[in-house]
């Protein structure tokens, strides 16, 4: 497994960022702004925490440990997380002060259909995604990794089904077309 410090260290990096964004980025600073939320954000919290909790304790209990390429199934892990935090970041940066960490809508809220965003509809959720499954493989530990990303999918595919209702009524066709062209989290496939 790659070094506990090492994952400690970006796990802890990770963590933070997503507090400051959390306190930062609230549509409840945005004036003028919508609260389309519908409690998916608290809802997610709650099964990141267990889904986490549950992946380490069973991790370090050692069952579902993967001995075969550990430490290059370990490293992969690592670099999915890395690489999901790359991607999350690009996508709320592109967003600027349309990015909010509950599901809003702006007053002059505007789709953003470049970069990123040209081929899914749900980067900074697919960057997330892509860094619990690496969180998971980390452990080299299939039923960590499963513990971990199958439940933490299953809310964030609720959270995009909430933010895309608030989307289609605000935007309307225009959003429906963009949808039609594009896919929620796998350019070409999903």
């Amino acid at each position: 497994m790659v070094s506990y410090y090492l994952l400690m260290s970006i796990s802890a990096v990770w963590l933070l960022s997503e507090i400051l964004l959390a306190k930062f980025k609230s549509s409840a600073r945005v004036k003028q702004s919508q609260q389309k939320d519908k409690g998916s954000i608290k809802f997610l919290w709650i099964v990141i925490v267990i889904s986490i909790t549950l992946g380490i304790l069973t991790a370090s209990r050692g069952i579902g440990f993967i001995k075969d390429y550990s430490e290059k199934i370990s490293s992969f892990g690592l670099g999915l997380i890395l690489g999901g935090l790359i991607i999350r970041w690009i996508a709320i940066i592109s967003l600027k002060k349309y990015f909010t960490v509950d599901v809003s809508i702006q007053k002059d809220h505007q789709i953003k259909t470049d970069g990123l965003y040209q081929s899914i509809r749900h980067p900074a959720y697919l960057g997330s995604l892509l860094s619990f499954l690496g969180l998971g493989l980390a452990f080299s530990n299939w039923i960590s990794t499963l513990v971990i990303f199958v439940p933490i999918l299953a809310v964030f595919l609720l959270r995009i089904r909430v933010e895309e209702e608030a989307l289609l009524e605000f935007f309307g066709e225009e959003y429906e077309k963009y949808r039609q062209r594009t896919k929620k989290l796998i350019p070409g496939i999903f």
